[in-house]
């Protein structure tokens, strides 16, 4: 099945400005909260916590970002992408600035996870996202997508080895106070991202409505709660990993720099696979394509941990799973654009990813709790593989075209 496109829409100027400005947006939103793990176990040394502490944290700093996606979304769409990524700069540094501390858990639990949580929602892909949406044609959508998000891809490959050197050179601590000061340039950069949902060069197409319309016409829309449902399974599967892969790593006692290397080499591989996802998208289905990607991640990680584990197979893992990291994102959020149009895409796609990240909390949640129940992430890994076909089940009867709507027709 392909995907329409047209040739004017491909002979359309993509907004060069607008896309390098969101881009390096993800590329700092994304990095620092995707080297979180790397500041578990000095930060668990030096303060005595354990894994479920800090876990919290992490899973309190996902499902923040998951509830705060539709409420800035919703902002950005009306007031303004800019407001919001100024509100982003400010919470994410006053975030990192308050974790630093590590005097007591609830700074860790307020600053690295409700705070960063705010702030990567109030900057993060369904901000940008929109922005995009709203000036580059329908056929464009995917690809610019795919450019964006293969930018919080580099983000991960650039933070991962950056976390690392901070952290050796001058402790945890001062290194989050340097990644915080590095949040306060967003603002300076997103000011070419200023419109709202009734600027851009696709606004005049737009189909009217109140918030209320949108998610009452959403949410009773079958493909749309399939895609909500299908991408809680994404949440859980990358946030797991983000978080604890480090500490696994060590467990099975394999030297702790391959963890570096690891999370380096996912992010890399996300670049590629996030690009190769925004083509994919414009020419084939999307909710095709997804279910695949989902059945691939249950086989990668199915065969990681049946096969010896070596520093080879973390290297091998890390490389193919960086191709599938985020490369559900383009054609996730094309499929919200094309069932509801751009109006409120930064509200009903900040609803989906809502989803993505309650899988996250209950994944790096989980991932804390039963290592320190049993002793061992396999629960967590093997309820991760078969999410991962039930997510495949769901996304195979979406349907890649928009709702009706009377005025419409």
């Amino acid at each position: 099945m392909h995907a329409p496109s047209s040739t004017a829409a491909r002979r359309h100027q993509m907004p060069w400005l607008i896309i390098s400005a969101g881009c390096l947006i993800a590329l700092l939103t994304f990095g620092p909260r995707s080297a979180m793990g790397f500041f578990q176990l000095p930060m668990l040394q030096d303060t005595g916590w354990d894994r479920t502490t800090f876990g919290l944290a992490m899973a309190l700093q996902n499902l923040a970002w998951g509830f705060g996606q539709p409420f800035f979304g919703a902002l950005a769409d009306r007031f303004g992408t800019w407001r919001v990524l100024l509100l982003s700069g400010l919470l994410y540094a006053s975030g990192l600035f308050l974790m630093s501390l590590g005097t007591v858990p609830m700074t860790l639990h307020i600053g690295g996870g409700v705070l960063v949580g705010l702030g990567v929602a109030a900057g993060s892909f369904g901000v940008i996202l929109s922005a995009f949406a709203r000036n580059v044609t329908p056929a464009q959508r995917p690809m610019a997508f795919g450019i964006a998000t293969a930018a919080g891809s580099a983000g991960m490959f650039l933070f991962a080895p950056l976390s690392q050197g901070l952290i050796s050179s001058y402790g945890w601590s001062d290194s989050l106070v340097i990644l915080g000061v590095m949040m306060l340039v967003i603002p300076l950069i997103a000011i070419p991202l200023r419109g709202n949902a009734s600027s851009g060069t696709q606004s005049q197409t737009e189909y009217k409505q109140t918030i209320g319309q949108a998610l009452t016409e959403a949410l009773g829309h079958k493909s749309y709660l399939l895609l909500v449902a299908g991408f809680f399974v994404c949440g859980y599967q990358v946030a797991f990993i983000t978080a604890h892969f480090p500490a696994y790593i060590g467990d099975i006692g394999i030297d702790a720099r391959y963890a570096v290397i690891a999370l380096a080499l996912i992010g890399f591989f996300n670049i590629i696979g996030s690009l190769a996802s925004g083509v994919i998208s414009q020419h084939y289905s999307k909710p095709y394509f997804l279910a695949l990607i989902y059945v691939a991640r249950s086989i990668a990680v199915t065969a990681f941990l049946l096969l010896p584990q070596t520093p080879l197979s973390v290297i091998v893992f890390a490389i193919v799973m960086g191709l599938l990291w985020l490369s559900t994102v383009p054609p996730t959020n094309a499929l919200v654009a094309i069932m509801f149009g751009t109006r409120h895409l930064g509200l009903l796609g900040g609803v989906v990813f809502l989803s993505h990240q309650v899988g996250s909390f209950l994944g790096v949640w989980m991932g804390g709790y039963l290592y320190d129940r049993f002793g061992t992430y396999d629960p967590v890994w093997w309820f991760g593989v078969a999410l991962g076909i039930f997510a495949a089940i769901v996304h195979w009867p979406i349907r890649e075209q928009a709702v009706a709507r009377p005025a419409m027709a």
